[in-house]
């Protein structure tokens, strides 16, 4: 079963390092990894995906709280979230084809970023799913490159890991709801 984890960490040189080494360590294999920074410049968020049985979901978690820089994990994979991947397809399109790719980007509610003589570069975001659908769908005109950014999660309405109070000193406030907050 495919978990996704959302983990805060401080932005700091070496934690990806340790994030992936750990599951290279562990034989998991990384399916998507996105990393960027959160409102609070001294805290990053990874967003993870991987394959794994409830019981293993639960040991990365252990083993993620474990090291060094990590303030917070969150496995949201039975939580409402939004999710959403970013693509950029590559497809060629010559003259009299063209019409016919742009109508399909049009259904796919993407948009094309980039025309050439023989090709167009199509943007595209939204789940997965989506993304596979519209890739099926241009591989008969011939897609010449595309590239993925990894999915991103985040959980839907109020509640929200996100962080209260900067790192300091390895702790930080965590804020789970308005009126909650535990100690990492």
């Amino acid at each position: 079963m495919m978990n996704t984890f959302v983990v805060y960490v401080e932005n700091k040189p070496g934690v990806l390092t340790r994030v992936a080494s750990l599951f290279r360590r562990r034989a998991f294999n990384i399916d998507s990894l996105t990393v960027g920074r959160t409102e609070k410049p001294e805290v990053s968020r990874m967003t993870i995906t991987a394959d794994a049985d409830p019981d293993q979901a639960r040991r990365i978690e252990a083993n993620l709280y474990k090291l060094v820089n990590v303030l917070l994990v969150e496995n949201v994979t039975q939580e409402a979230t939004i999710v959403r991947d970013l693509a950029m397809i590559k497809v060629s399109a010559q003259h009299e084809e063209r019409s016919h790719v742009l109508e399909l980007a049009s259904v796919f509610r993407a948009r094309v970023v980039d025309v050439s003589p023989d090709s167009l570069t199509i943007e595209i975001t939204g789940a997965e799913d989506k993304i596979d659908g519209l890739l099926e769908v241009l591989r008969p005109y011939g897609v010449l490159e595309m590239v993925r950014t990894g999915i991103v999660a985040m959980r839907r309405g109020k509640k929200s890991g996100a962080l209260a109070a900067s790192a300091t000193n390895g702790t930080a406030q965590i804020a789970m709801d308005d009126d909650a907050s535990q100690s990492v």
